[in-house]
């Protein structure tokens, strides 16, 4: 075989495994991207939706607690599992006999931490207890391991005798016993009556 011919060979071999190395490999790069997006999108979308929930706990035949929301999301693939509840939600918590309402929490929107069993609530929150103490804030988390309430928004609290508002808060979850951390004021309400008569 004359030697030309064989570099020819050889040539048209190297540059057809050259072309089929470069095409290999420009195949394994140029859905990378693409491959890690899709990845990224599995992470972003909900596991689980659930539409118009509400659900009564019982223990021993006695209500524990009452959950109400439009709309849930749970996001299982994400680093901090979480369930989203971007309409917000209502959750009343009873007595141990079932018989007495002890606290109800509202919410325009609200997030649980399901690792941390942490609810964080926000934009327009309002807690309620029992005896018909107000609370009123922006944001508040509630850490139901620790069975603790807290914010270090502005809170408004509002009982039967007077008002209360400040920054940063701190309570039981029954809020039975608070402490305001920074407070901005405190307006006696006066018990008045009214004369019926008139």
């Amino acid at each position: 075989m004359p030697t030309c011919l064989k570099n020819n060979i050889f040539k048209t071999i190297s540059n057809a495994l050259a072309l089929l190395i470069v095409l290999t490999f420009s195949s394994c790069f140029s859905n990378k991207t693409e491959e890690l997006q899709a990845v990224e999108d599995e992470q972003e979308r909900p596991s689980l939706i659930v539409r118009d929930l509400h659900t009564i706990v019982t223990d021993s035949g006695f209500i524990k607690y009452d959950f109400e929301t439009s709309d849930l999301a749970q996001y299982d693939n994400v680093d901090e599992p979480y369930i989203n509840f971007p309409k917000g939600l209502t959750f009343k918590m009873y007595s141990d006999e079932g018989r007495n309402l002890k606290t109800t929490i509202k919410c325009n929107n609200a997030k649980f931490y399901k690792t941390q069993n942490l609810w964080e609530l926000n934009n327009d929150v309002e807690a309620r207890t029992g005896k018909g103490d107000l609370l009123n804030s922006e944001q508040l988390f509630w850490n139901t391991k620790e069975h603790r309430i807290y914010s270090d928004k502005f809170v408004r609290i509002s009982t039967k005798n007077q008002v209360i508002t400040g920054y940063g808060f701190e309570s039981d979850e029954k809020m039975s016993k608070y402490e305001i951390k920074n407070p901005g004021g405190e307006i006696e309400i006066p018990n008045v009556q009214r004369n019926t008569t008139d």
